[in-house]
């Protein structure tokens, strides 16, 4: 009797053994892989992970996106009565010689009683803009009556109606002045010239 029960208890203790053994097995099994009968664990790990990597994926997507270019802020806005000009030395419509910056005269350039040459401007009429530059000195006697921009003949033609001029001596209109163009000074240049609010010439 005492033999049996020895016996009995080894085969108690050797099945235990055994069967840790199995769970053992099965726990390294599915550390490594799934076993064949049950291939949807590992099935579902991937898409855990390629769910993931989507995820990330979007994300650097979304950065990779160009952000929208800042808008430029004027250093200076207003408006005032414009008039216009080709001055290029040649003696038509009694221009008085080259522009006072000493650049050729050409579309984009105004001409300013007081600001500094070079000054960087935008221009707006019914909609319609221009940006251009100080490069001479103007409107003259006019400027003391508030007209204090004079615009080349492309930008005065193409604010009246988004036309071109006749010529670049004769903007092809009857108006011989803009009221209520607006200005932004975009950036002050480093030329001849007084930063701030535009006053007449002299």
């Amino acid at each position: 009797m005492q033999q049996r029960a020895i016996d009995t208890a080894l085969t108690a203790l050797t099945g235990t053994a055994l069967a840790g053994v199995l769970v053992a097995g099965v726990a390294v099994e599915s550390a490594h892989g799934a076993p064949a009968d049950k291939p949807m664990a590992h099935k579902a790990t991937s898409q855990q992970v390629t769910g993931h990597h989507s995820t990330t994926t979007g994300k650097n997507t979304g950065n990779s996106k160009a952000k929208a270019a800042p808008k430029t802020r004027a250093v200076l806005s207003g408006s005032t009565t414009a008039s216009y000009f080709w001055d290029d030395g040649s003696g038509v419509n009694g221009d008085t010689g080259a522009p006072a910056s000493g650049k050729p005269m050409q579309k984009g350039m105004f001409a300013s009683p007081s600001w500094p040459m070079n000054t960087k401007v935008k221009v707006t009429y019914q909609g319609r803009s221009v940006t251009g530059f100080v490069g001479d000195r103007g409107p003259g006697e006019p400027s003391h009556r508030g007209v204090m921009l004079d615009l080349d003949t492309y930008t005065f033609r193409h604010l009246v109606d988004g036309k071109k001029p006749t010529s670049k001596y004769d903007t092809g209109t009857s108006a011989g002045h803009l009221k209520g163009v607006k200005y932004q000074v975009l950036s002050w240049g480093h030329g001849a010239g007084t930063k701030g609010a535009p006053k007449p010439l002299g």
